[in-house]
């Protein structure tokens, strides 16, 4: 890759390296400089940019990011599609994020030009959480080193999601004399909570005296009933292997796996066996909802992941779970960051007065009304959900539909133009989404990639919050339009479309390249179905 400082008459076809603004002009960062951009940026005064031009053995940035994240990604790990160099994984369920450290850090010593971030091993993550990025630093990756990169992954994840699974676990609470009922109640309060957010319940809570015996014969009861694991809270903490809990499970023909953990809290946590149940005598400090090493342990194994006494000896890496002044309490810790909640919504309803008399979604266009092409597109893509707004010959257009699984939309002033369907839309879409992608009935060459590219372009902390796809220099449709939007887009008016709001939010617009034409082409007069041959 060559990297300098171009005069604009020589720039065409390299990559515009830094952002360049002027009062009408505005080309971000990663653009292709095209003949048009040369003749914009001299009228703009502008004689040399720094860019970039990629050599044979070169591997674009967004196609090198997206077949390393693509190659990472284990079960209940996906790759979304890439976009400045920059691929994200996002996790498919509620689980603990499994990293292999080892390959990782093998991955991020091969070049400068390719990183991988990823959660840290262990951690709990939420469905559609980003749980990794690729993040290509140039605008491109040496062929040898994608090559070599991807054959140290070979066909083994080094990201993956293991899902919490549905268990069903027992609680023995000891107690002693004198003991305060509340304290037990507070006990078996906050041990449901736990287990209840990780997807499981808790079916038998006993008590019993703070003596071997009798807690050693409510784990062998608890045992008998199927409960797994069994969760022992003890009256008072464990200090020894000889103490009552410990003595209990060995009591009881169990084993202690191993006593104590260098995490603090939870330092007096112990884990044992009964045959294949685990057993976990559970810290003192559980009573209170912060986290301690207690939860660490016990949602691996609510992940079905084998918990050894080596893994607990190497928890004391980040143990340090007290809170201290440089580190925030959970409740202000920031939110993990997910992917975006972005809905569909198809214009279905319009007259197609050029159409010459016919209803243009209604053409048979490669063996299907156009406007299932379109339809099908938006299923088939990342969104959340889609809605399809119809009104003119809206039975016919929702027979077209059958068996697709998004909600019709009735818009009963179709009549007045575009803006009363994209109204009728955005009062449909669920309210928390972050943005709609708003896409036409008669574009039948749109994909679901194309329809991923614009979510994955979609950062509106960076300026990305209105994402338009750009194929030969030209600006097509669909358009993503982050919510903020929302209110402007309700106040649209007769055939006035969406793309009359450009201009005013010009420098909240990221342009998103697409290979094919699809994003500029639609059928809305018989001429443009002739000419297509379909």
């Amino acid at each position: 890759m060559i990297f300098a400082e171009l005069p604009i008459a020589d720039s065409e076809g390299a990559l515009l390296a830094h952002s360049v603004k002027r009062e009408l002009l505005s080309f971000k960062k990663g653009r292709l400089i095209s003949k048009n951009d040369i003749a914009a940026l001299l009228a703009a005064g502008i004689a040399r940019v720094f860019a970039a031009r990629l050599g044979p053995d070169d591997v674009p940035e967004d196609e090198a990011a997206v077949e390393v994240a693509r190659a990472i990604a284990g079960m209940g790990a996906e790759a979304q599609e890439p976009f400045t160099g920059r691929a994200n994984l996002h996790a498919l369920h509620h689980g603990l994020a499994i990293v292999d450290v080892d390959r990782l850090r093998a991955l991020n010593r091969l070049h400068e030009s390719l990183t991988i971030a990823t959660a840290a091993p262990f951690e709990q993550v939420e469905a559609r959480q980003l749980i990794a990025t690729v993040k290509v630093i140039p605008f491109a990756v040496p062929r040898p080193v994608l090559s070599e990169a991807l054959a140290l992954i070979s066909s083994a994840p080094v990201v993956s999601v293991q899902a919490f699974q549905e268990k069903t676990a027992g609680l023995v609470i000891t107690r002693l004399a004198n003991m305060k009922p509340s304290l037990i109640e507070k006990s078996e309060t906050a041990m449901r909570e736990r287990v209840m957010a990780l997807g499981s319940m808790i079916s038998d809570v006993v008590t019993s005296d703070h003596r071997i015996a009798d807690v050693a014969a409510q784990i062998r009861a608890l045992k008998a009933k199927g409960c797994a694991p069994i969760l022992v809270f003890g009256a008072s903490a464990i200090v020894d292997r000889g103490d009552v809990i410990p003595a209990a499970v060995v009591a009881a023909g169990g084993t202690v796996t191993h006593l104590g953990m260098p995490v603090d809290p939870g330092n007096l946590m112990m884990l044992g066996r009964l045959g294949e149940t685990p057993v976990i005598g559970v810290p003192s400090c559980a009573r209170s909802p912060k986290l301690n090493g207690f939860d660490w342990v016990l949602q691996r194994l609510l992940a079905d992941i084998p918990v050894s006494a080596v893994d607990i000896m190497d928890m004391g890496a980040g143990g340090l779970l007290k809170e201290i002044p440089t580190r925030p309490s959970p409740r202000e810790r920031p939110k993990p960051q997910s992917a975006p909640r972005i809905a569909g919504i198809l214009l279905a309803a319009g007259r197609s007065t050029r159409m010459g008399g016919r209803n243009k979604l209604l053409v048979p266009f490669n063996g299907k009304p156009m406007v299932r092409h379109a339809a099908e597109a938006l299923m088939a893509s990342k969104l959340v959900q889609s809605v399809i707004v119809i009104g003119h010959q809206a039975e016919e257009v929702d027979a077209a539909l059958e068996g697709m699984d998004a909600p019709r939309v009735p818009n009963r002033h179709f009549a007045t133009g575009i803006a009363s369907s994209v109204v009728a839309g955005l009062e449909a879409v669920p309210g928390d989404v972050d943005g709609v992608v708003i896409a036409l009935g008669d574009m039948p060459l749109i994909n679901a990639q194309e329809i991923d590219r614009l979510i994955a372009a979609f950062n509106p902390t960076e300026h990305r919050s209105i994402c338009v796809p750009v194929s030969a220099g030209r600006r097509g449709n669909p358009v993503l339009w982050g919510r903020q939007y929302f209110p402007a887009l309700q106040a649209l008016s007769g055939d006035q479309g969406a793309r009359a709001l450009f201009d005013q939010y010009k420098d909240e617009i990221v342009e998103v390249a697409i290979a094919g034409e699809g994003v500029l082409t639609d059928f809305d007069t018989p001429e443009s179905l002739q000419h297509s041959g379909r």
